[in-house]
């Protein structure tokens, strides 16, 4: 099997894996701050253990790349507690259409701190988004088919971006870092940020709801990470982008098909433009005649 063969089926299987994110979040049955707490605790575990076997816990990282790291693991925690809790007001396949209006985030970021121009490709991508964003917002969504609180959910999920693009510049100033310790560091300060907050009085009491906090900590953090990152390192962006787009499709399928929830035609119109504006926008995919700008690096979820 070659290296892109091989890239391709291990980016494959991560986005498969963080598409059923939103089940086991649901089916666990937790309060969303035990949820992330958990994830972190057991994600920890797993990175510590992955870490020690790469033999990276040799490195010596300063207490500068320390720091950027967890200040970009803050950003990845309240981007996991918005996103779980965006799942059961605005429904898994609403919210992870939003959720990926993240390019659009960074985008904004590098024109106001990074002085970046917008062209026209980049505005018309952004513009197409807004539209998709505007149907669903203005989506009446059936009684009792999701939460009470349809639009907090939608803000939620755009809270959970813009902080996901936060932790996507801060990453950026940690090249050279092994991504496994970043990964390590940004768990460890969930696990400190939430231990004050974790419900330890009233922990899960049955063997199913301990699998689904493992699963999220061990395969939706652990797994997930060696899985991206040891692809990344094989393809090529264009290719990473691509795969990609395989997250948000294995999340709708769940949706639909483990909790039946269906969406309006307006929704179904909406999700989609922003699930084609994003790709568009990360791979540089241009709407004009002429010479085709160049893909920018696509970032880690």
């Amino acid at each position: 099997m070659n290296e892109t063969v091989r890239g391709t089926v291990e980016m494959s299987a991560a986005m498969a894996i963080l598409g059923t994110i939103g089940w086991f979040v649901v089916l666990s049955g937790q309060p969303i701050m035990d949820v992330v707490f958990w994830r972190c605790a057991f994600g920890a575990l797993t990175l510590l253990i992955i870490c020690t076997a790469l033999g990276l816990l040799r490195n010596r990282l300063s207490l500068r790349i320390i720091g950027i790291a967890a200040l970009g693991g803050v950003a990845i925690v309240v981007n996991w507690l918005l996103l779980f809790s965006a799942f059961s007001r605005a429904s898994i396949s609403i919210a992870t259409a939003v959720y990926n209006t993240q390019p659009f985030m960074l985008v904004g970021f590098g024109a106001l701190f990074f002085a970046e121009r917008l062209t026209l490709t980049k505005l018309t991508w952004l513009a197409i988004a807004f539209a998709g964003m505007v149907l669903i917002v203005e989506a009446a969504p059936d009684a009792g088919d999701v939460g009470t609180d349809y639009f907090t959910g939608i803000v939620m999920a755009l809270g959970a971006a813009f902080f996901w693009a936060v932790a996507a510049i801060v990453t950026k100033k940690l090249k050279g870092t092994p991504p496994h310790l970043i990964a390590l560091i940004q768990v460890c300060v969930g696990v400190v940020m939430l231990a004050p907050f974790a419900n330890f009085s009233q922990l899960p009491a049955d063997a199913w709801s301990w699998t689904m906090l493992a699963t999220l900590g061990i395969v939706h953090t652990g797994l997930m990470y060696i899985l991206m990152y040891g692809a990344i390192q094989k393809l090529p962006t264009h290719l990473q982008g691509s795969l990609s787009f395989i997250y948000p499709v294995v999340a709708i399928l769940v949706d639909v098909v483990a909790f039946g929830h269906r969406l309006h035609l307006s929704q179904i119109v909406g999700a989609t433009a922003i699930l084609i504006a994003a790709p568009g926008m990360n791979l540089g995919w241009t709407l004009w005649k002429g010479k085709p700008p160049v893909a920018s690096p696509h970032p880690i979820k």
